[in-house]
């Protein structure tokens, strides 16, 4: 079981980045918080795992055709690494406090939350190029390891997005202050490591290391 490890820390920190960085659907969230009370913004903070799951069974479903293609799999790894650094950049560069949207707003806040994720890109770059290998990979050793890897990566990603809620409900003055981007930027540095993880599997599938 030891050996489940890296993929509930890859769940964490990817969840802990998809959690806590700017977004869409983190301004929704802090926008319906801060208008309607913590409630309103948790229904957008669970809205992920309602949208994510047919996109994830899309991806993995392709995946899981192409597992005997190395040179498919280099390239999705490479897309991945590349990804992964995009996300890095834009926590490197976010900005110190959150813009939150303040503009009057209706309720079906658990709705508006599934129709934003279900336009978002990022679900579809990340299933594609970095949730689906992984899950792929850990699904060849033990299943277990695929749980670990789901479980870390939609409690913190959830988890991530409800603190904000919390947090906004109680006053829009707690994100002002430093820690936000002192997390954000440690998240960035986390994410560059497994950038470069991605790069060194993508470069094996493809018989370059």
């Amino acid at each position: 079981m030891s050996e489940g490890w890296p993929y509930l820390l890859t769940g964490i920190v990817v969840g802990l980045v998809g959690g806590f960085s700017p977004g869409p659907i983190t301004t929704l969230v802090i926008a319906q918080s801060l208008r309607y009370g913590i409630r309103e913004g948790v229904k957008i903070a669970v809205a992920p795992i309602l949208t994510d799951a047919p996109i994830a069974i899309i991806a993995i479903f392709v995946i899981g055709r192409l597992a005997d293609a190395k040179g498919a799999l280099g390239m999705i790894a490479l897309l991945g690494a590349a990804f992964l650094t995009y996300l890095a950049y834009d926590s490197f560069t976010a900005p110190s406090s959150l813009n939150v949207a303040t503009e009057e707003d209706d309720l079906n806040s658990l709705r508006k939350g599934a129709l934003t994720n279900f336009v978002n890109p990022n679900p579809y770059l990340f299933w594609f190029t970095i949730g689906a290998p992984v899950v792929h990979e850990a699904s060849t050793v033990s299943y277990w390891f695929v749980g670990m890897f789901l479980v870390g990566l939609y409690v913190c990603l959830v988890g991530g997005k409800i603190t904000l809620a919390i947090v906004a409900g109680r006053g829009r003055v707690w994100l002002k202050g430093p820690a936000y981007t002192y997390v954000i930027r440690a998240l960035g540095v986390a994410l560059v490591l497994f950038a470069i993880k991605f790069t060194r599997d993508g470069l094996t599938y493809l018989d370059l290391l």
